[in-house]
């Protein structure tokens, strides 16, 4: 798995570990991610949110898709072609292949190998995500996140944005111990700060853990905390709950996170690789239909008018007609 410095992880600097003293967060609910089809027909896990975690536990977080791991070759690769978003935030990380992401507004870029792309839908966008013509062409492997963020009512207006983070952006720091690899995307751990920029205060890490490591985070207490297991299995939690790829994590109050690899290594990585996250929560009432999350069922239907109006932008003319000059 990519997006691991060529540094030593002894060189990076090191969180310091919580005292035994602080109160740990429980483990309150462990979900089995369903496998589900989106876009043009790729598999998704999604965690979240399902029977066992709802929105009322992930909130500020509406949604989790784990794309792959999976081997494509060469013809198989698909996308989300162009569709309309409106009053969130989505993120995409890519450990594995490449993803190629374009919108009404101009944004867009490649990402690949540790990066990041962070789309604010606010008041509303056309995007669509695809494959490289390289995977799709060649095949190859594939394997990331996207995370759906909400946006409080005071912000599901706010003018789009993109921000793409290179691998190389995002903030690594190892375990006290040296033996657990975080990269902090986003948000704040023990007096260091992850590049990405967000509307909703969270933190969202990836973290790889060596055999027998265990990882203890100091967490915010008004934030809530969430894992998902990306790669092998392990345990979570003080009551050290068993967990292995495709499950995600809700844990209960408390000021600290404890994730722990096991001395012989699960799955085809020699790691325990997790996906670590937290926010604010918002709590307040949540409408979702498709690509749109809102307040109300009136707010709902407007965002369809708005978007069968043209009101959310428009296709390229370029994308429509391939060889055609920019307008």
């Amino acid at each position: 798995m990519p997006a691991v410095p060529s540094a030593r992880w002894t060189d990076l600097p090191r969180i310091t570990e919580p005292p035994d003293s602080v109160l740990n967060r429980p483990v309150v609910r462990i979900a089995t991610a369903p496998a589900l089809l989106e876009g043009a027909g790729f598999s998704v896990r999604r965690p979240w949110p399902s029977r066992e975690i709802g929105f009322r536990q992930t909130d500020p977080f509406l949604l989790l898709d784990h794309l792959g791991a999976v081997e494509y070759a060469p013809g198989e690769a698909k996308g989300a072609p162009w569709h309309p978003h409106r009053g969130f935030e989505t993120v995409t990380y890519m450990m594995d292949g490449a993803m190629q992401h374009r919108d009404s507004q101009g944004g867009g870029g490649v990402i690949g190998d540790g990066d990041t792309q962070w789309m604010t839908a606010g008041a509303g966008i056309l995007h669509d995500e695809m494959p490289t013509g390289e995977l799709i062409q060649d095949g190859g492997r594939f394997h990331g996140i996207q995370l759906w963020v909400n946006l409080p009512k005071r912000l599901k207006w706010t003018p789009p944005r993109y921000q793409g983070l290179s691998s190389g952006q995002v903030t690594r720091l190892v375990s006290a111990a040296g033996d657990s690899l975080v990269r902090l995307i986003a948000g704040e751990l023990g007096g260091y700060r992850g590049p990405g920029v967000t509307w909703t205060p969270i933190v969202l890490i990836h973290a790889s853990l060596e055999a027998g490591a265990r990882l203890r985070l100091a967490w915010p207490q008004a934030f809530n905390a969430l894992a998902y297991i990306l790669t092998g299995g392990g345990a979570v939690g003080i009551e050290n709950a068993l967990v292995v790829e495709g499950q995600g994590v809700l844990f209960g109050p408390g000021q600290v996170l404890t994730v722990t690899a096991p001395a012989r290594p699960q799955g085809p990585n020699a790691r325990l690789e997790v996906l670590i996250l937290g926010g604010q929560p918002i709590r307040e009432p949540i409408a979702s239909y498709g690509p749109f999350v809102m307040n109300t069922h009136a707010d709902i239907v407007q965002a369809f008018d708005d978007y069968q109006s043209g009101r959310m932008g428009s296709i390229p003319a370029i994308e429509l007609f391939p060889g055609a000059s920019e307008p």
